[in-house]
């Protein structure tokens, strides 16, 4: 019988002899892979000589979709053919000041960079795998033929490690779709990204800002930078390959109506809640709803391969919470305590949060060793034997010297707790995690209340609506970064 083992076995071992060494780009640092050198372009696909590269879509009609922490993929053009280059690749991702993971994902980013095309639009995907394993892009929810599918096996070979796959199609849709691996552990491990198309005519009424969030989850464990892609439970949780109070908000102008896009590629299904607004759910993976059909909520279940669009005029000011509402995807590093569970007055922790987190400092490093298994506890089926008196007493100051950046967490208890039943619950999540505002410091994040941090966990970010006098200076302070591939370019080039 034919194993996935045995079948990646053979096809890694045909493949290897044809590879030259080559550099694999990475977020923020580079791996190395064997690869190939490119194969000539398609003779019934000529490629001119790399014309202008464009980054957004080319109707300026069209309000451009920002997908924070991620941004767009660039194309060029090929006589009227929009041509995109994609590149399936291993990197090294940061989720979280303190968890940087291994991820699989597209272009230096998992999800992937957003592809924006319009309604009318001729579009070339190069699809280059540079994966140890085969693997190919199915376009979710695309009525296109069958050879674009990107079944494999099915309606095409599996791209081999090394490979280029050449997909075309005439778009004719509109709405929020997605691409992603039909690999379904590579899926788990983080390869999936937006395809948004753009109706000819604006949708009405017309919105003057428009996000994409993706939903994820990753199941990691504590010393351990691989997502473990057959966990059934998850202790990461992510909107834009970033956990809160990591990811970016949604910067809005009081009055603005806005659109966000929520894109779900998981396990779990995703209720998604924002705070002061009733929106109107407008679109889902099968395109845009008619406006009589469209139907009122604070909450909208975005269930796995699904797509959900909503839409609020933004008339009331504040820094409004956008989040996952199961209660377990507002953490981080969900824990369960090992050890005694009682409070003690004025009884510390016993090592510090990187320690008690079981991440591993110094060299050389000991991964198996007793001390590095987390202090705190994970439920993953070990534990350190740090001196830990408490597991969940208050943290001194003094134990935090290996977290620069962050404050203190004010623990704030009555004289009776422990004699409260259901007191100590979980000692990562009893209140306010640590605030880190100084390490997520960002300028979207300017004018959020000292401490912010430490109330943003897992699927959390902000939907800030601001005054127009608050809502130009955060702007500012955006176009003087001038980051690197900035997700929020398409809307300050569209700012004056």
């Amino acid at each position: 019988m034919s194993t996935r083992r045995t079948f990646l076995g053979r096809a890694l071992g045909v493949c290897s002899g044809f590879f030259a060494a080559r550099g694999l780009s990475a977020q923020t640092m580079q791996m190395q892979m064997p690869m190939p050198m490119p194969p000539p372009a398609n003779p019934a696909h000529p490629q001119t000589a790399p014309p202008h590269v464009h980054a957004m879509p080319s109707s300026t009609s069209q309000t451009p979709v920002v997908t924070t922490d991620v941004g767009d993929l660039a194309y060029t053009m090929d006589g009227s053919t929009k041509v995109y280059n994609l590149v399936a690749e291993v990197l090294h991702q940061k989720i979280h000041p303190d968890k940087t993971i291994d991820v699989w994902g597209f272009n230096g980013s998992a999800p992937g960079p957003t592809i924006q095309v319009n309604q009318g639009d001729h579009v070339r995907v190069i699809f280059d795998n540079h994966l140890p394993e085969p693997s190919s892009i199915h376009w979710h929810g695309f009525e296109d033929l069958i050879g674009n599918d990107g079944m494999p096996g099915i309606s095409q070979e599996p791209v081999r490690p090394g490979g280029r796959f050449i997909y075309e199609f005439d778009i004719h849709q509109t709405g929020t779709y997605f691409y992603h691996s039909h690999m379904a552990m590579q899926e788990m491990a983080g390869m999936l990204g937006g395809f948004i198309m753009h109706p000819r005519t604006p949708y009405h009424p017309r919105c003057d800002k428009d996000f994409l969030l993706h939903l994820q989850e990753y199941a990691i464990l504590p010393n351990n930078t691989v997502p473990n892609t057959m966990n059934m439970e998850y202790n990461w949780l992510l909107l834009n390959g970033k956990a809160g109070p990591a990811a970016t908000p949604l910067i809005v102008r009081q009055g603005d109506r806005v659109r966000i896009r929520f894109v779900n590629l998981g396990m779990d299904h995703h209720p998604m809640h924002i705070h002061g607004y009733t929106f109107q759910v407008t679109g889902t993976e099968g395109g845009r709803i008619p406006e009589t059909a469209w139907w009122p909520g604070t909450t909208v279940l975005v269930g796995v391969a699904q797509a959900r669009d909503i839409e609020i005029t933004a008339d009331r000011i504040g820094d409004w919470m956008l989040h996952c509402h199961l209660p377990h995807h507002m953490m981080n590093q969900m824990s369960s305590n090992v050890g005694t569970m009682t409070r003690r007055p004025g009884q510390p922790a016993g090592v510090d949060m990187n320690t008690g987190m079981g991440m591993l400092q110094g060299t050389p490093g000991a991964p198996t060793g007793d001390d590095y298994g987390t202090s705190l506890g994970r439920g993953m089926g070990f534990g350190s034997t740090a001196d830990m008196a408490t597991a969940n007493g208050p943290q001194r100051q003094q134990a935090m010297h290996s977290m620069p950046g962050m404050t203190n967490m004010a623990v704030d208890v009555t004289a009776n707790a422990n004699s409260v039943p259901g007191f100590p619950q979980d000692a990562y999540m009893e209140g306010p995690a640590m605030a880190m505002d100084q390490m997520v410091d960002k300028p979207e994040n300017f004018g959020l209340r000292p401490g912010w941090s430490g109330y943003m966990m897992g699927m959390m970010t902000f939907l800030r609506v601001l005054p127009p006098d608050k809502y130009d200076e955060v702007v500012a302070r955006m176009k003087q970064a001038q980051r690197p591939n900035d997700p929020y370019a398409s809307l300050l080039q569209s700012i004056s």
